[in-house]
């Protein structure tokens, strides 16, 4: 196994600013976002609220109470006027599925509607669940661990890769991986993320603590930033101790930031990458297995020279 060390004067302390740089050589990472899949059979049309049902694989779980009387309150005065989208019940003829615009439809029951204007598609379980996920995290309907079991439900049922999860939502490949990792947290831990008490910046900082509860309750009591918590973080014992470095100190820990920069460019060169950002400079290390992919990547990084 070999290294390319890349040496980078200069290097900014955001993401952004860590990846622009880069982005001439290896191109964008997040792709573009993806059309929801599906047929149009027709327009909008009125139909009896009673009529349609609920999805029970509709990735979002929780709906604000404050916000449906918001909406309840809006529909009563103007109506309902987005259509929900809905597909012929799998189960009961004359009957239609939810597949997006569920709020809507609890909203309309609060406000007394007897019909709902609404969208009929033909499609499959797996276009279905891919539409809700699309309209709830495009929307941020969705709190981060019902994004994160959406992601893990499309790969266990559906045999999707993280690649093609990341091109149908419009994210990076590492947002996905990151964002599932957090279904790795202690149960309290999650609880909290779902009350918003943390932020995933929060949850990612610590995930890799031996103690992620302790951590989390600081945070929560101190009202930590990421920032903060990330400096926690390296402070506390890490469950990797036995790792090392020379000298017994334990090694240095990374970022959220640049370890998801290290993510997306590891998935865009199909390497390892590594990058050690101190202050203004560091270094950007790629590891490669064979000539061939060093051939590759020098072919990459000279390309347009």
């Amino acid at each position: 196994m070999e290294s390319v060390v890349v040496g980078e004067p200069g290097m900014s302390e955001g993401r952004r600013g860590l990846g622009r740089g880069l982005s001439a050589l290896l191109g964008e990472v997040d792709a573009a976002p993806a059309q929801a899949p599906g047929e149009q059979l027709g327009g909008s049309r009125e139909a009896p609220i009673e009529i349609l049902k609920r999805n029970p694989d509709q990735p979002r779980r929780t709906f604000r109470e404050e916000d449906l009387e918001d909406l309840s309150n809006s529909i009563r005065e103007k109506g309902v006027l987005q259509p929900i989208l809905v597909r012929p019940s799998p189960d009961t003829a004359g009957e239609y599925q939810i597949v997006a615009g569920e709020r809507r439809w609890r909203a309309a029951q609060r406000a007394g509607l007897k019909t709902v204007p609404i969208m009929v598609r033909e499609l499959d379980d797996l276009a279905v669940l891919e539409i809700g996920i699309i309209e709830n995290v495009q929307r941020a309907d969705l709190n981060v661990l019902e994004e994160a079991l959406s992601y893990k439900v499309l790969m266990e049922k559906f045999e999707r890769t993280q690649e093609n999860i990341a091109q149908t939502i419009g994210k990076s490949r590492s947002h996905v991986a990151n964002t599932m990792r957090l279904l790795a947290l202690p149960e309290e831990v999650q609880s909290y993320l779902v009350s918003g008490e943390l932020t995933a910046g929060h949850a990612r900082a610590i995930a890799a603590a031996a103690d992620p509860v302790a951590l989390a309750k600081q945070i929560i009591e101190g009202g930590l930033s990421v920032r903060e918590t990330e400096a926690l973080a390296r402070k506390a014992p890490n469950p990797g101790a036995a790792g090392r470095s020379k000298g017994g100190r334990p090694p240095r820990v990374k970022d959220t930031d640049t370890q998801a920069l290290e993510a997306d460019l590891s998935s865009v060169l199909g390497l390892d990458v590594s990058i050690d950002h101190r202050g203004a400079t560091g270094t950007l290390t790629i590891t490669y297995a064979t000539l061939e992919q060093l051939d590759d990547l020098c072919n990459r990084l000279t390309r347009g020279i």
